[in-house]
């Protein structure tokens, strides 16, 4: 079995890892161009490119895979998979869409019930829940009790192609995006190698998604990480939870922009305006609500590191009685 496998961050290189300890030939990864990152903003390679050059495995990064937009480049590219000769290509947080011309390169695997696979996706949800960029922080940030992983034989649609395989696992209360990621992550390892030795012996089955019970999960937007006090605790606790680590919830204070890392909602009716500070404290910084109390317990102020309350308020003191906005100082302007 050849696999030419696509994805860019470290929830996409746990799956290469796995498919490749497993002795599945992977000729050739898909993954995204080198970004700018950390503080010198270097172009800095993917996870999975970083992944692909240790074990030796080619790796190919183009722009964009359609013909259209791509021009000479993005045919060059459906050449060059098309050379590879593979059987299927793996998915995972790749971050491009992949057209029908190129789902259709690959010979496909044993038929599963809805045709032969040509293309399999490692989903970070229990499809057709939270289909779309962003599925695990909307999960989180929806109050869901449970995700998953979901194995999905790939179509033309957004997420909605047929389910192989699917596992689910509990979303704690203390688990951010990162830590419930870092879950799936293995998880999806362990599903993609065990659906690929199952299509290899013809034991694979496909099931359709049902079309109830479908959402839709867009992309982060670091508009979003403002905390708006006027809505509930509860919610604005499972938002800081949903955007760690990216885009970092975060209110203002005069000018200077506070970063939330931990926080937790109390119930009660709040007795000030939302955004007032009720108590600042080695337990948190509790701010009224539109509903409750959002206690913050972990917060970073610019240019210093993410601090526990104690540590954070002794070098920045803040008032009972102060008011903090959800919204950048621009937007406060009239």
């Amino acid at each position: 079995m050849r696999i030419v496998f696509a994805g860019t961050p470290e929830f996409a290189a746990a799956a290469l890892a796995a498919i490749v300890e497993a002795g599945i030939d992977v000729p050739l990864v898909l993954t995204q161009p080198d970004r700018p990152a950390g503080r010198g903003m270097k172009l800095a390679p993917s996870p999975v490119k970083q992944l692909a050059l240790a074990r030796g495995i080619a790796v190919a990064t183009p722009e964009t895979l359609s013909l259209k937009r791509g021009g000479e480049a993005a045919a060059a590219a459906h050449e060059r998979l098309r050379a590879v000769g593979a059987d299927a290509l793996v998915v995972a947080a790749y971050g491009l869409i992949l057209p029908q011309a190129v789902l259709d390169i690959p010979r496909g695997l044993p038929d599963a019930g809805c045709g032969r696979p040509t293309a399999l996706n490692i989903h970070a949800s229990l499809l057709p829940r939270w289909r779309g960029a962003a599925p695990v922080a909307r999960a989180i940030e929806a109050g869901d009790s449970e995700t998953g992983i979901t194995i999905m034989q790939m179509d033309a649609g957004l997420d909605t192609g047929p389910m192989l395989l699917a596992e689910s696992t509990p979303i704690l209360p203390e688990d951010t995006t990162g830590t419930l990621s870092a879950r799936l992550a293995a998880i999806g390892a362990r599903l993609i190698v065990r659906a690929l030795r199952e299509a290899a012996a013809a034991r694979l089955r496909a099931t359709p998604q049902p079309a109830a019970g479908a959402t839709y999960a867009p992309k982060l937007d670091k508009r979003e990480a403002w905390l708006d006090f006027a809505l509930p605790a509860p919610l604005l606790a499972r938002r800081v939870r949903a955007f760690d680590p990216f885009p970092v919830a975060c209110a203002r204070r005069g000018q200077t922009v506070l970063k939330f890392w931990r926080a937790h909602a109390e119930s009660g009716a709040a007795s000030q305006p939302p955004g007032t500070v009720l108590a600042a404290h080695g337990d948190g910084l509790r701010i009224a609500c539109g509903e409750g109390v959002l206690v913050a317990t972990e917060l970073q102020r610019p240019g210093s590191r993410r601090m526990r309350a104690a540590e954070f308020l002794a070098g920045l003191p803040i008032a009972v009685g102060e008011r903090l906005e959800g919204q950048p100082l621009e937007a406060a302007s009239p």
